[in-house]
């Protein structure tokens, strides 16, 4: 085969590979995009190694401590006796075995507290997945704006390329001047930057959506797909909150801050308390006179005198922990509130707007529009009135799918608020 038949060749099946990968890659839901997500974000994975981290300080903080082993000699002869010199003649030996005991429940009250951090960092695992599932929202709910925008975008140009055709038919004919026609081609522009904004504005939507998912896909290749549209239906706000009290990480998190306190505190007052350190230990004694006494044992117990030291700065520092996170708990309650209350403000006033546009303006502006086209075809109308009744038409198409885009993102505030999805 020929170089040249070669490079077309290899071209042709270059083309008709990725030509099948644009056929197979298919527009991700948002479900399938949150699962590609939660697979692949890399803070999101990074901040979970944290949670086996604090298991891994649950092993720590369980463990005994160690035993104390000593070996003492001594008796080691250093000059001759009488002109003999044996120097391990009278050498004894001393092996010591020593262990620190525990009281008070201290190792199970390490392992309690520990255990109880561990579920802190659940919680504050699933806050920082809560807000990142936030922006991921954002990002997938922008994405679909923005073909919303491009689709009318594309819509607006195509209907206004037929008003041309029309008019340079009109103009052929003699029924409009030059000067109109010229305004109406030059208006294009507006409509042609339409299209190429709406384009841009897409393609960096899909970027930020595709770095969430840390995802390398071609643009090109990439597409999500999903509903966009507006709910009127909106349960009690009080509802939201009752939901936002039970799911709420963060406020979890805050909630198992005071219980870790408490515990902090009773391991406190633990560790004031006296730990003997018991001892036994065997003696080997070559030189003793006593027949009886070479091998001997012995044993001993070590008591602290817990006079001046108490652990009386932890323990009151640990019952001041106790008061500290009760206060931030109440702050994180009445913040709950707060981002509820906001984002169902937020949402419910986007509902109010759009329910007029759904059953009235967009029909309205449509029905204006395409009736002053066809008087201004039939001289009933100037071209300055189409051109406004045109103007108005993109204005209020335009608004209704921003408006839309703002009631999801109110729709996706209120699920961060609440802690779960509460509305689509």
């Amino acid at each position: 085969m020929q170089p040249s038949m070669r490079r077309v060749c290899f071209v042709a099946l270059l083309a008709a590979g990725m030509a099948s990968r644009a056929a197979a890659q298919k527009a991700l839901t948002w479900d399938e995009v949150r699962a590609r997500f939660e697979r692949e974000n890399p803070t999101l994975l990074a901040d979970k190694v944290s949670i086996d981290e604090s298991k891994a300080q649950e092993i720590t903080a369980f463990l005994r401590p160690n035993p104390q082993f000593t070996l003492a000699a001594d008796g080691t002869q250093i000059a001759p006796y009488k002109g003999v010199w044996k120097p391990f003649a009278g050498t004894y030996e001393t092996p010591t075995i020593s262990y620190l005991h525990e009281r008070e429940h201290k190792r199970e009250l390490r392992l309690e507290s520990a255990q109880k951090g561990t579920l802190i960092v659940q919680s504050a695992h699933a806050d920082l997945e809560r807000t990142l599932l936030f922006n991921l929202r954002g990002a997938f709910v922008s994405t679909l704006q923005a073909k919303a925008v491009l689709q009318f975008a594309k819509d607006n140009l195509a209907y206004y390329d037929q008003v041309l055709d029309t008019s340079r038919t009109r103009f052929s004919a003699g029924d409009i001047s030059q000067i109109d026609l010229d305004r109406l081609e030059l208006q294009r522009v507006q409509y042609e930057a339409d299209l190429q904004n709406a384009e841009v504005t897409l393609r960096t939507t899909k970027i930020q959506l595709l770095t969430l998912l840390n995802d390398r896909t071609p643009i090109e290749l990439f597409d999500v797909t999903g509903p966009f549209d507006f709910s009127d239906q909106l349960i009690p706000r009080d509802e939201f909150r009752k939901i936002a009290l039970d799911t709420r990480p963060d406020l979890k998190a805050a909630m198992e801050a005071i219980d870790k306190a408490q515990t902090d505190h009773k391991l406190a007052v633990a560790n004031g308390s006296t730990d003997p350190t018991l001892s036994a230990w065997y003696t080997h004694n070559s030189s003793n006179n006593n027949s009886y006494g070479i091998n001997t044992m012995g044993f001993s117990v070590s008591i602290p005198l817990r006079i001046f030291d108490r652990n009386q700065g932890e323990k009151l520092r640990t019952q001041l922990e106790i008061d500290r996170t009760e206060k931030l708990a109440g702050a994180a309650q009445a913040q709950v509130f707060s981002d509820v209350d906001s984002a169902y403000a937020v949402v419910q006033s986007n509902v109010i707007l759009l329910q007029p546009y759904k059953t009235k303006y967009l029909k309205q502006a449509l029905r204006v529009r395409d009736t002053v086209f066809f008087s201004y075809q039939h001289g009933g109308a100037s071209l300055l009135d189409f051109l406004n009744a045109e103007s108005d038409y993109r204005t209020v198409e335009l608004s209704y799918v921003n408006l839309i885009g703002s009631y999801l993102i109110g729709a996706a505030q209120l699920n961060l608020a609440v802690g779960r999805e509460v509305l689509p």
